[in-house]
């Protein structure tokens, strides 16, 4: 296996683009991350989507971003994993390069979530949830996250105001990030006090939906040398997954595939939890940051939400998270969350994240999930 590194980066502002399709978002990205590594083609495409088929009534993206991206007659192939698609076209485009069957892969995640409103929209992204036991009877992604964030108040004794420095921390890093969707500070005592989505879950506790497009370029680590000053090194791809529906795990509360991702990409980079110093979660949720804490080793069980109360998780803290504003205040593009991640951490590990600069950084970690944790991909990135 060859050493692979990330040598360009390309990202759209995340948002409600009505007047962009599928295509032309992720055309942009390309272009972007084109300018930045200094090159014109790449060997393969992967495009990293979750959505398309049911909110753009648009499958095939990989032939289409290919076409209308000038990147005709290449390897080019859709990868779906809900929420974690773009994670998953990283994963697939690293162990493309890593295994010498491509030399230059391109991965781009996109999504375009503003194609529908209301009911329309909660029923088409339904469809990563279970199609027989779930999303026929009702259930919704945040009405399940809601479930789990009463049990975990239940379980270990917290109340709602121990989750709000989660989306104080995304937001004020996101106040100071270009690309994010909403820039507003939300003040200490606002989150309990927000309307309510599905009781716990509250209109400052979950994501946005939006559009966006985010794209990096990798290559071997031996070529990157040549093409840019500073190649950032994948120093460990993973993946795990659990049960589709919460009904079927056996502990609600433990985020299994989480924990087995991670464990693999700890061990593959020969680091611990300790040596990261920087963490892109997948916060699309506020239980799912303290759960994702817990299950990757930075917390104990029921006190991820102590990391938040404590400041521990600002630019400034010993493990900074969401720090450009994660999916609570970047926004959250579906299946480009993962290669926004991507994206965010090369900036950071370049020295180049402006105000939300983490002091030294080196080693980042990110964990894309899709639905509530049923599929946990982790990357950790090093200068």
């Amino acid at each position: 296996m060859r050493d692979v590194a990330i040598v360009g980066i390309g990202q759209i502002p995340v948002g409600e683009h009505w007047d962009s399709s599928l295509r032309m978002l992720a055309a942009e990205a390309i272009a972007t991350a084109f300018t930045d590594a200094g090159i014109k083609q790449a060997d393969a495409l992967y495009v990293g989507n979750a959505y398309g088929g049911t909110l753009s009534s648009q499958t095939q993206l990989g032939a289409l971003v290919a076409d209308y991206a000038g990147l005709k007659s290449i390897e080019a192939l859709t990868i779906e994993a809900a929420e974690a698609s773009g994670a998953a076209a990283l994963r697939t485009g690293y162990l493309a390069v890593a295994s010498g069957a491509v030399e230059t892969a391109l991965v781009v995640g996109v999504e375009k979530c503003t194609d529908m409103v209301g009911s329309a929209r909660v029923q088409a992204r339904g469809s990563s949830l279970d199609a027989d036991y779930e999303a026929p009877h009702g259930a919704t992604l945040t009405a399940l996250a809601a479930m789990l964030m009463r049990r975990y108040m239940h379980e270990f004794g917290v109340t709602l105001d121990a989750f709000e420095g989660f989306s104080i921390n995304a937001h004020a890093n996101g106040a100071r990030n270009e690309y994010a969707m909403f820039r507003n500070i939300i003040k200490p005592g606002r989150f309990a006090k927000a309307p309510m989505v599905a009781d716990p879950v509250s209109l400052f506790d979950t994501a946005p939906d939006a559009d966006g497009a985010a794209a990096v370029i990798l290559t071997s680590a031996e070529r990157a040398a040549d093409l840019v000053p500073h190649p950032i090194r994948i120093a460990a791809s993973a993946a795990a997954s659990d049960t589709l529906t919460l009904h079927d795990r056996s502990d609600l509360l433990y985020l299994s595939a989480a924990n087995r991702s991670a464990s693999k990409a700890y061990s593959q980079a020969r680091v611990e939890p300790h040596d990261i110093h920087l963490f892109e979660l997948h916060d699309g949720f506020t239980v799912l940051s303290a759960l994702t804490l817990e299950a990757t080793g930075f917390a104990a069980r029921g006190e991820g939400c102590k990391l938040a109360q404590s400041g521990a998780i600002s630019v400034t803290g010993s493990l900074p998270i969401s720090t450009f504003g994660g999916l609570k205040s970047r926004g959250n593009p579906a299946g480009a969350t993962g290669v926004y991640q991507a994206v965010e951490a090369v900036l950071q590990l370049r020295g180049l994240a402006g105000a939300n600069q983490v002091t030294n950084a080196r080693t980042a970690m990110l964990q894309n999930l899709g639905g509530l944790g049923s599929t946990a991909i982790t990357h950790i990135l090093q200068v």
